[in-house]
């Protein structure tokens, strides 16, 4: 833990059951895929297969913020614009299980990546002026 900010791991944990998140809705398209449910079985695997690859992607971010790197942070932040996108599509969609928590994890994610510990762990200027004596 050295040096990082313990907002770093908020953030890494934001990102994490966002991963989880994609790997449970994955699995429950494998299981309509399996079960003849799925539009066509052909995109039934395929969507199965890019969300687990997608959880993967998301993992890796997430190791990569708990660790400090400094390519993770973009990539996480468009994690959480889309998840954000994603879940006001589902509020829209009458879809509350899945578009609140969605909502409300984008906007802790964003929250943790943009305070100043974060913003300078990653190497990144925070807005907020030096304080002087």
């Amino acid at each position: 833990m050295r040096d990082r900010p313990f907002v770093l791991f908020g953030a890494s944990a934001a990102q994490a059951v966002e991963a989880a998140g994609v790997c449970i809705a994955s699995v429950l398209s494998a299981v309509d895929t399996a079960d003849g449910k799925s539009y066509e079985f052909g995109s039934g695997i395929a969507l199965t297969a890019i969300g687990f690859g997608t959880a993967v992607a998301l993992a890796v971010v997430a190791v990569g913020l708990a660790r400090a790197r400094s390519w993770s942070w973009t990539p996480a932040m468009l994690i959480q614009l889309f998840t954000l996108i994603t879940g006001i599509y589902l509020l829209q969609s009458h879809r509350y299980e899945w578009g609140g928590p969605a909502v409300a994890l984008a906007v802790a994610g964003f929250v943790t990546l943009l305070l100043p510990q974060s913003l300078n762990a990653f190497g990144r200027r925070s807005s907020t002026p030096p304080r002087t004596g």
